[in-house]
C-alpha cells in the first residue's frame, strides 16, 4: 500500500538449519493502533490507484557479515530469546529474595544455636546435640509430603515463605560446622566479657560472632549456591509462574524447533545467565570458604 516496513532486529541466517519468519496482524490484546500498524484493514479508496489491499511485496536482503560479526550476531541472539521468552528479571528477584532470605536466616539461626552448644553449660546438651546431628541422615525425600502438607494448612503454599523460612529454625549441617569453629575460640575472650557484665547475648553478638567471620562467609556461599539452584523446592510449592525463581523459570525456555528438536542454544544461553552469579560470587569469596572450611575441622 505505497508503505515500506523495515525489521526492529537484525536476523542472521543459520548455515545448518532451515529459518523460518512469521507475519502476522496484531493480536486482540496489543496496544498498538491497529489502522496506524495493519494496512490491508484500509478501505480500497484509501489506497494508491491499482494497489491490491490483499498483496504485499516481500523484498529480502541479505548482506554477508564477517566471521565474527557472524558468530556474535548469533550469540547476542540467543541470550535475547531469553529475555524475550520469559520475564528473566521477575524470575531475578524471586530468586534474590529466596537466597537473602535463607542465607540471613541461616547465619543468625546456626550460629546462635550453635552458641548454645559450644559455650553454654546446660542439662542435655550432649543428648539434645546427638539429636540435632541425627536429623541429618533423613533424605529430604522423607519429609517432603510432610512438610508440603504443614505449609498448606497454614495457607502458606504458592508463596516464597516455604523456601526460605525453614532456614531461620536452623540447619544441621551449618549449627555442626559452628559449633567445630566456636570450640576453637579461647575461653578467656569470653569469661573476659563476663567479668566486665556482659550477658549471653551480648557475648555471643560482640565476641564470638567477630571471631567467627571466615565460618560465616562459608555457609553463606553454601547456602547462596543451594537457594538459587534449588529446583525441586519451587517445583513443590509455586503454582504461579509469576512468583517462580530464576531455577524453575528457566524451564519454561525449552521449546522445540521446527525441525521436532529442542533447541539447546536457547537453553544453554539461559543456563549460563544462570551459572554466572554463582561462578562469580564463589570466586571472589572462596578464600573465605576455603578457611571457614579448615578452621572448623571440615575437609573439603
Amino acid at each position: 500500500a505505497g508503505r515500506h516496513w523495515v525489521s526492529a532486529k537484525t536476523k542472521y541466517l543459520g548455515t545448518s538449519r532451515p529459518e523460518s519468519i512469521l507475519f502476522q496482524p496484531p493480536s486482540f490484546d496489543d496496544t498498538t493502533d491497529r489502522k496506524r500498524i495493519w494496512v490491508p484493514i484500509r478501505a480500497q479508496s484509501e489506497l494508491p490507484a491499482g494497489t491490491d489491499p490483499k498483496h504485499g511485496v516481500l523484498r529480502i536482503t541479505i548482506t554477508p557479515s564477517s566471521t565474527i560479526g557472524a558468530i556474535w550476531g548469533k550469540v547476542r541472539r540467543n541470550y535475547d530469546r531469553v529475555f524475550e521468552s520469559i520475564p528473566f528479571w521477575r524470575y531475578v528477584a524471586n530468586s534474590l529474595t529466596i537466597v537473602i532470605m535463607a542465607t540471613l536466616g541461616t547465619l543468625l539461626s546456626s550460629s546462635f544455636v550453635a552458641y548454645a552448644f559450644a559455650r553454654l553449660n546446660w542439662p542435655g546438651r550432649t543428648v539434645a546435640f546427638a539429636l540435632l546431628l541425627s536429623t541429618m541422615m533423613l533424605p529430604a525425600q522423607v519429609t517432603m509430603i510432610p512438610s508440603f502438607m504443614i505449609w498448606r494448612a497454614v495457607g502458606w503454599y504458592n508463596t516464597l515463605t516455604p523456601l526460605w523460612l525453614p532456614a531461620w529454625f536452623g540447619v544441621a549441617f551449618f549449627i555442626f560446622l559452628m559449633v567445630q569453629h566456636m570450640r576453637t575460640i579461647p575461653r578467656e575472650l569470653e569469661e573476659a566479657a563476663r567479668i566486665d557484665g556482659a550477658s549471653s547475648v551480648r557475648t555471643w553478638a560482640q565476641i564470638i560472632l567477630p571471631q567467627t567471620k571466615p565460618a560465616l562467609a562459608a555457609i553463606a556461599i553454601m547456602v547462596f549456591m543451594a537457594s538459587w539452584n534449588d529446583f525441586m523446592g519451587p517445583l513443590i510449592y509455586l503454582r504461579d509462574q509469576a512468583k517462580f525463581p530464576l531455577s524453575l523459570g528457566l524451564y519454561a525456555v525449552r521449546l522445540d524447533t521446527p525441525e521436532g528438536g529442542t533447541d539447546w542454544t536457547l537453553i544453554m544461553a539461559g543456563n549460563v545467565l544462570m551459572t554466572a552469579p554463582v561462578v562469580v560470587v564463589f570466586f571472589l569469596f572462596q578464600r573465605y570458604f576455603i578457611e571457614g572450611m579448615t578452621m572448623s575441622g571440615m575437609k573439603g
